[in-house]
């Protein structure tokens, strides 16, 4: 069986949660986009776990974990985050690395930087990790997969030309910049690949015999559908293709594969950096999410932005990446809540629309409309069972549910992994 997991809103849903309950079943997880600019975070009762790169289904040790051929990979978190692990007492032998997937060369947050000062007014609000420039160089075919640290050889003849002839002249003669060391990059990089060396390899075999026998496969997406590189609120995106298509792509996994493509939804609505965000609140409701919530971001640390639950954009993110099953996560946070919000439709210039559109400054000036519903002032951490939810409780995820049109399977409830109220089994692996 193969299941897709994608955020279906702008991120942070609490998608390292899901995976790693998903991942105790999984014989492979698979890390199909995005770089160190994302972050899962999992909490078990050995404590709190943060990855950036690494999935994370990694601490379960009988499940293959693979960053594919998708991920920009910046060789210099992966071994600090492979380095942490082993701190802990995690031998990670179960990691397995794409040699297709590209990699952040030092020189990528360095523009990505200058790139964002140069915007002004216009920037986007990049982590500055250099996950858009390293994508970027994988389109002008003068990117570095992790397969070139195994050829010295080659690798020093590539750095001589991209860095050398390209990147150079850009860094003196636009912004004035020093050049960068051609054989301090090399050596630098040599020493990348005598560590990750074993964990490089040809990820086809793996994944395909996988698939030819049948065994459970778990394909985890990072961001989110509204950061999609084309179905996203552009250029306020991310530098990849976040949907379930994306994760096909990014893995080498066939489409005509997947059983079941699930997006994580969150009980409210949050956003990172700029952009618009129809629903976001801006008074002390806002607040009193974001801080019982924790929302800041796991990589950056910044405040996440906060709204309602914008059913615009889950039931949009539902279509756009076939979803038949949802999680709802961080419902929890809205226990103390006394009326709700849900955004049901946008009023545009008199017009009532149903999905997000593509002209980002059409979509600043729509107004969200809104259905209220009561909320159940209770908590709700020890549930297990949907008898277990209050009414009101069980009222809103029935609404939610009804505006998204897929089914919601899984409930989180609370930020330790066994905080889930299971709705239907069939979000479960058989």
């Amino acid at each position: 069986m193969v299941i897709v997991v994608v955020g279906g809103q702008w991120g942070d849903e609490g998608k390292g949660k899901l995976i790693d309950l998903l991942a105790a079943r999984a014989d492979m997880a698979i890390r199909s986009q995005g770089g160190n600019n994302a972050g899962h975070t999992v909490v078990t009762e050995d404590g709190e776990f943060k990855f950036q790169l690494i999935p994370s289904g990694i601490l379960h040790k009988d499940c293959v974990c693979v960053i594919g051929n998708g991920v920009v990979v910046d060789p210099r978190v992966l071994i600090k985050e492979i380095q942490q692990l082993r701190d802990r007492g995690i031998d990670p032998r179960n990691l397995v690395v794409s040699d297709r997937a590209h990699m952040v060369m030092s020189y990528h947050p360095v523009f990505d930087q200058l790139e964002e000062q140069a915007r002004g007014d216009d920037r986007l609000g990049t982590t500055w990790r250099g996950i858009g420039p390293a994508y970027s160089d994988k389109v002008r075919r003068i990117g570095f997969r992790t397969g070139d640290l195994q050829k010295e050889a080659f690798m020093r003849k590539k750095v001589e030309f991209v860095v050398g002839q390209i990147k150079n002249p850009i860094l003196t003669d636009l912004y004035d910049e020093q050049p960068i060391d051609c054989d301090g990059l090399l050596e630098e990089y040599l020493g990348y690949a005598r560590e990750l060396d074993p964990f490089i390899k040809d990820t086809f075999p793996l994944i395909t015999d996988a698939l030819d026998d049948g065994r459970n496969v778990l394909l985890e997406g990072a961001q989110a559908t509204m950061l999609d590189l084309d179905f996203g609120t552009y250029p306020y995106v991310t530098s990849s293709n976040t949907t379930a298509g994306g994760a096909c792509a990014g893995s080498g996994v066939p489409p005509t594969k997947v059983d079941v493509a699930m997006a994580v939804l969150k009980a409210y609505t949050t956003r990172v950096g700029y952009g618009p965000f129809p629903t976001e609140l801006l008074d002390h409701v806002g607040d009193a999410i974001r801080e019982k919530g924790h929302e800041f971001g796991t990589v950056t640390g910044r405040p996440r932005r906060v709204g309602w639950f914008d059913a615009c954009v889950a039931r949009y993110s539902v279509k756009v990446n076939g979803a038949t099953s949802l999680a709802l996560m961080k419902l929890d946070v809205l226990d103390e809540v006394e009326q709700l919000r849900v955004c049901t439709g946008y009023n545009f210039r008199g017009t009532e629309l149903r999905h997000p559109m593509a002209n980002i400054s059409h979509l600043k000036h729509c107004e969200p409309v809104y259905t209220e519903v009561p909320g159940w002032e209770e908590e709700i951490g020890s549930a297990r069972r949907w008898e277990d939810l209050p009414g009101n409780c069980r009222a809103y995820v029935e609404l939610l549910e009804e505006q998204c049109g897929a089914s919601i399977d899984l409930i989180g409830v609370g930020p330790r992994r066994d905080q889930f109220v299971v709705r239907r089994e069939q979000a479960y692996f058989a």
